[in-house]
């Protein structure tokens, strides 16, 4: 397989008349997306390959364009394939916001332009105008399910019985249903320092967005303030959080902090399972370091009413350190 999708890679290549250049591999991500840089002896390009038995490039490129149409950063796309699954992408560079702050960068700085960004995307009229999945309490409980299905196993050693995994999905039922209605927005779904770029030109260049739905923008806050893979210092969350809150006039504050709280919690649940389901399915072990850091962002949300029922349903499965 692996030397069939190295020949689709080089036939892809040439088809864009980039019969002479070189490829190297990037950093992979948590999906089945490889990428990799293409040098032509005039410019750099990205090649996403997605293999189309477990990926799916449309909804990309779709998406690239709506948020290309806004005035938001997102990679120009040159030349896509979508049978064999190749797009052929504007290339950002290197200066992820994560390998800025490995660098020393102003963290402020950095998670400034993020959250402005946000404001900016989730202030868009035209921002929740595509058609793409709302983010529905299905679909918030699908989600949250990774945990009992991988996280719970991993920490107990046995497999989840029906019956508790029921009583689970229960407590999200009555939690997601005790919201009121929430402002609806794009919602990325993947907005933390590893997909955000800072271009020469001072904008933030997006990555990673093909998952994106219509929802409550709390939740791409929240992905960024509570980042699984890093601490980020309390006191910039609290000026972020604020700062965000700061730019909405009409914004019920009381609602949207109720959504962050249980959406926040939401995610946590969804990244402890997947993270153990890197480890343990696609023996991507290195995630596990990160297990520690999401269990404490999940408590931290606990002490809220809102989220008694996952309270108790986790302190009697043990699961709460």
């Amino acid at each position: 397989m692996n030397g069939n999708r190295q020949k689709l890679r080089r036939d892809f290549l040439d088809s864009c008349n980039l019969h002479s250049a070189r490829h190297e591999s990037l950093a992979q991500d948590a999906s089945f997306r490889r990428y990799f840089r293409v040098h032509d002896q005039r410019r750099t390009y990205i090649l996403m390959d997605a293999p189309p038995a477990k990926e799916e490039i449309g909804p990309f490129i779709k998406i690239a364009n709506h948020l290309s149409r806004m005035h938001f950063h997102a990679p120009a796309i040159l030349e896509f394939d979508t049978e064999h699954g190749f797009i052929l992408l504007e290339d950002f560079g290197d200066n992820t916001f994560t390998r800025l702050l490995s660098l020393g960068h102003d963290e402020g700085e950095l998670y400034h332009l993020a959250v402005d960004t946000l404001i900016n995307l989730h202030k868009n009229p035209q921002a929740k105008n595509i058609t793409v999945p709302g983010y529905s309490t299905k679909m918030l409980i699908n989600e949250a399910l990774l945990l009992p299905d991988w996280y719970y196993p991993y920490r107990t050693g046995k497999q989840i019985s029906k019956a508790n995994r029921d009583r689970y999905i229960r407590c999200w039922e009555s939690i997601i249903c005790s919201l009121p209605a929430a402002e609806k927005t794009l919602v990325l779904r993947d907005y933390h320092v590893d997909n955000l770029v800072k271009l020469d030109g001072g904008g933030c260049g997006l990555l990673d967005f093909q998952d994106a739905v219509i929802g409550s923008g709390a939740y791409d806050l929240v992905s960024l303030l509570e980042d699984a893979r890093r601490d980020i210092d309390a006191t910039l969350q609290a000026q972020m959080l604020k700062r965000y809150l700061n730019a909405f006039d009409q914004l019920d504050r009381d609602v949207f902090i109720r959504w962050y709280t249980v959406l926040g919690a939401q995610r946590h649940c969804k990244v402890l399972g997947i993270f153990t389901r890197l480890s343990v399915r696609d023996s991507k072990h290195h995630y596990l370091k990160h297990l520690a850091r999401v269990d404490a962002l999940l408590s931290s949300h606990l002490q809220h009413r809102e989220l008694q029922p996952l309270k108790s349903w986790l302190e009697r499965n043990r699961l709460t350190r």
